[in-house]
């Protein structure tokens, strides 16, 4: 009997861990060579997306909803604001902090649906979070963003105490990513950054962390040498090639495989990743509304770029969503026009799942950027061409669909087969198998033009 009893009481705690925390995730890894991350000691390919705002702008029934979409849409990594302002409510009215002081998170006793049908801030969230992993998903948690700390003052004493809350109470929980920081850079408010990524590091040994910065930088200018920086990130930001004037930053412009290249080349070895290229219909440079807007094809461009320069992953974003623009807004941010719940399914959305399959698809951990492939020049801005692939096999990238000569001296065999990847719908056509000379040129299929983009497979033999 009293076996029975014991039995029954652990099965009642596992179904309330399952209920309350969702089921348990294999905990993120870097890879053996640090270039990678793993799940289980599988793959795991970062495909992220920018729902900054899930955890204040939406209900439960309206986060289960984007949730499984996005899970559906093949995404795994959703970066989430925890405290996007130093007054933050929930969509039921609940506050995060008591009198609005970092260092007191307003949390109350249990998970409980009160009279005045609000939730608590905090349970909340925990929900959310128990949500995605039912849905296979990783959380990218930001623990405040980075205008709170630097307007008002948040120093690293207080960004402490913040920080050992948040490790007490999600250390536990599978499907966590630290992502420390939040589109600031790193010298602003150094000491309070480092103190959050030190405790997180401290108080949490078993999840990875990162540094979101601000546009057009990169983590590992100010924390690659850090102990508590698992991988770095970096923003490309929302800019043109014209716009990119800024004397602060690297003046990359638009070429976002240059942050992965300067990461890759840094010791020790870490992994990197665009965690906030420009955003589907948001518009160039974000603030004038009369600009044109990015599009599909440009955030295509951003992700297999820098994914064939040697990114770990990457983060797509759109205007509506990311700020989970409704209705009952009283207005919108950089002119969001669309409501999530239709944005959610834009055509960029649905494409980023096929950048995901195509690295997936060959030997995830044997590939390495390899410029060497392209014989001649790479092409210069929307020219570029950029190139990837492991012992027998070789991607490279064209975003204007312009002819790629191929330099075959370093594959192997003595034939290759050739085919043409279509990342608009993840449809392979097969080129053929050819006999291996020292180059070979292979035209893709369409005219020339910005957006017909494409991807030139080759499988030695």
């Amino acid at each position: 009997m009293l076996k029975r009893i014991i039995l029954i009481g652990v099965l009642s705690c596992l179904l309330f861990s399952f209920k309350s925390n969702g089921p348990v995730m294999p905990v993120l890894k870097l890879s053996a060579n640090h270039r990678y991350f793993t799940a289980d000691s599988k793959p795991f390919f970062w495909l992220g997306d920018t729902g900054w705002l899930l955890f204040s702008k939406m209900n439960r029934e309206e986060a289960a909803q984007y949730l499984a979409t996005r899970s559906r849409q093949g995404f795994n990594v959703i970066q989430v604001m925890v405290i996007h302002s130093i007054g933050e409510v929930n969509a039921y009215g609940d506050s995060a902090l008591r009198n609005k002081n970092i260092a007191e998170p307003k949390t109350t006793p249990g998970n409980t649906f009160g009279k005045s049908h609000e939730y608590d801030y905090w349970d909340h969230i925990d929900w959310i979070i128990g949500k995605a992993a039912e849905k296979g998903l990783y959380i990218a948690l930001v623990p405040v963003w980075g205008s709170v700390v630097k307007g008002d003052h948040i120093g690293a004493e207080k960004a402490k105490i913040y920080a050992e809350f948040l490790a007490k109470r999600y250390s536990g929980r599978s499907n966590i990513i630290w992502m420390n920081g939040g589109d600031i850079a790193g010298t602003d408010s150094l000491k309070t950054w480092n103190a959050i990524g030190n405790t997180l590091h401290t108080a949490d040994t078993s999840h990875l962390i990162t540094f979101h910065p601000r546009g057009r930088t990169q983590s590992s200018t100010w924390f690659h040498n850090q102990a508590w920086l698992s991988f770095n990130c970096f923003q490309s930001g929302h800019r043109t090639y014209a716009q990119d004037t800024s004397k602060k930053d690297l003046n990359y412009g638009e070429d976002n495989w240059k942050y992965v290249e300067a990461d890759y080349a840094k010791i020790p070895v870490k992994p990197t990743l665009d965690a906030e290229p420009s955003y589907e219909k948001i518009p160039y440079g974000l603030h004038d509304l009369k600009l044109p807007r990015w599009t599909a094809a440009d955030v295509r461009r951003y992700g297999y770029w820098s994914v064939f320069a040697g990114g770990c992953g990457y983060t797509y974003g759109n205007n509506d969503v990311m700020q989970m623009h409704k209705p009952t807004d009283k207005g919108s941010a950089y002119g969001s026009r669309g409501y999530w719940y239709n944005s959610i399914n834009d055509p960029g959305a649905r494409q980023m799942v096929y950048l995901k399959k195509l690295m997936l698809s060959r030997p995830y951990f044997d590939c390495v950027p390899d410029q060497s492939l392209i014989a001649g020049k790479q092409g210069e801005k929307y020219d570029r061409l950029i190139a990837t692939g492991g012992k027998n096999y070789a991607f490279i990238y064209t975003y204007t669909g312009r002819e790629i000569n191929v330099n075959t001296e370093n594959l192997t065999g003595t034939k290759i087969k050739a085919s043409w990847y279509n990342p608009r719908n993840g449809q392979i056509t097969s080129i053929g198998t050819v006999v291996k000379t020292k180059a070979l040129k292979f035209n893709p299929p369409g005219k020339e033009a910005n957006g017909n983009d494409w991807v030139l497979i080759i499988d030695a033999i």
